[in-house]
């Protein structure tokens, strides 16, 4: 394998781990829904299942905390692609529109800053 072998491996397994989080996020999240949806239709109490329902958003908590890392080492993998003299190189998707969210503070900032001018 030469090099650019080696890189275009390396970028599709991220793209496949990427895809991999994603997907049990999907899957988690579909999971609380069915839930809640199951104890609705059985028109049970909510107090009934609470602990299972806590135990799979606890999941979902686990599984956003996993998309940031493995964004957290897209980024950093981009960075070791420079440093290497690779320059520019794309792979997968190749609308990178996360910038859709650029200069906005992470989730846990936002939600205190809400509370900031709720206050104000």
């Amino acid at each position: 394998m030469d090099r650019k072998e080696v890189v275009t491996s390396v970028a599709h397994d991220l793209h496949a781990a990427e895809a991999a989080v994603d997907a049990a996020i999907t899957s988690a999240t579909t999971l609380v829904q069915s839930m809640i949806g199951a104890r609705t239709m059985l028109k049970l109490s909510p107090v009934v299942g609470a602990d299972s329902q806590a135990k799979a958003m606890a999941a979902i908590a686990a599984l956003s905390e996993a998309r940031e890392a493995i964004v957290a080492c897209h980024n950093e993998l981009a960075k070791d692609h420079r440093r290497l003299g690779f320059g520019a190189y794309a792979v997968g998707i190749l609308d990178k529109s996360g910038d859709w969210d650029a200069g906005r503070p992470p989730v846990r900032d936002t939600v205190s800053n809400i509370a900031d001018h709720r206050a104000a």
